[in-house]
């Protein structure tokens, strides 16, 4: 996130990393860079870090969920990603494991953290790969990631296709009548919902369709979930892959619909090197969940009291990216001809 969590101060979490992991850091700065989780770097003046914490109220899917269910999902996708790590798979940069040997640690009873080796390379602020070779040489990893099976001790979640905060999307369709009235993007946010609104509707209906047909032709794999070029740093023996918190056990098309939108060849250098056919249907579900998921969770924030920040002007321009039904009008047709 771009901006510092307001009720949780530097030496708390100085405080869990010596506790937990027997850390004692001299310098730690937060960095605010990514979108989801809070960062710092830290050094005890001959190593470094880097350190994230999750906000447990912000990973809830509905008003029903929990903070304790939200870090058991946590716990398993980065518990995947060490296991991953320890077999073998050094290119998934993993959580580094307390003295306890977890992986995540509470804060309090709403912030958790993680921490993880500092590793030298290329990262990038953009989605979008600089070049062929680099998307590539992602491939090539992705390849190696879903021929591995999951571990015994350390499987991640089965997706469920689940869109974390469409009950607060379905409010929202129902309550386009009167001003939204709290804070600075709500309005904007009610106008533009409701002048799309027969389209969500409708590609909402469309993703149901294509959830029911996907659980029965897919074969789970375990899968990062996000990897653009953002989640990737790249380091002097290639690609290292960071930001394993959506790792699950999914079909193998959820990773690589992003990479075939950006290079139509990925499909058959995929499917070549892995001796595995990728499903248009697959495909066209994972790109209009990208989409539901983001626009759910904006309208739930801004839903709610909110005030001026770089966060909320970057979930501003992620509602009206992604609340724009030309990016449907390709998954949409087929269902429109029938």
């Amino acid at each position: 996130m771009f901006t510092r969590p307001v009720d949780l101060e530097d030496a708390a979490v100085v405080e869990c990393l010596s506790d937990a992991w027997g850390v004692v850091v001299d310098t730690i700065e937060y960095q605010p860079v990514g979108f989801g989780s809070h960062h710092w770097a830290a050094s005890d003046g001959s190593r470094r870090w880097f350190v994230t914490v999750d906000d447990l109220d912000t990973r809830l899917l509905d008003d029903r969920d929990d903070r304790a269910a939200a870090f058991g999902r946590l716990n398993a996708a980065l518990s995947a990603a060490r296991a991953l790590h320890v077999r073998g798979r050094h290119w998934v940069v993993a959580p580094l494991p307390t003295r306890a040997g977890e992986v995540v640690e509470a804060i309090d009873d709403r912030f958790v953290c993680a921490i993880y080796p500092f590793v030298d390379g290329r990262s990038s602020s953009s989605g979008h790969y600089d070049s062929d070779d680099e998307r590539r040489a992602v491939v090539s990893r992705l390849v190696e990631l879903h021929r591995t099976p999951p571990s015994v001790d350390a499987t991640p979640i089965v997706e469920d296709h689940r869109i974390p905060r469409r009950d607060s999307l379905q409010a929202a369709l129902a309550d386009l009548d009167r001003p939204w009235r709290t804070g600075p993007h709500s309005d904007a946010t009610r106008l533009l919902l409701a002048q799309h609104r027969l389209a969500v509707v409708e590609v909402l209906d469309r993703y149901d369709d294509l959830t029911d047909t996907v659980r029965s032709v897919s074969s789970p794999v375990i899968t990062h979930g996000e990897p653009h070029r953002g989640n990737v740093i790249m380091a002097a023996d290639g690609p290292a892959v960071i930001d394993w918190d959506t790792t699950r056990f999914a079909p193998a098309e959820r990773d690589l619909w992003s990479l075939i939108d950006e290079d139509r060849t990925i499909r058959a250098l995929y499917e070549h090197s892995s001796e595995t056919r990728l499903d248009d249907r697959v495909l066209s579900l994972y790109r209009l969940s990208w989409d539901l998921c983001e626009i759910a969770l904006f309208i739930h924030e801004f839903r709610q009291p909110h005030t001026h920040t770089a966060d909320t002007a970057t979930a501003w321009n992620g509602l009206t990216n992604h609340l724009d039904p030309s990016r449907w009008t390709d998954t949409l047709r087929p269902r429109q001809r029938t």
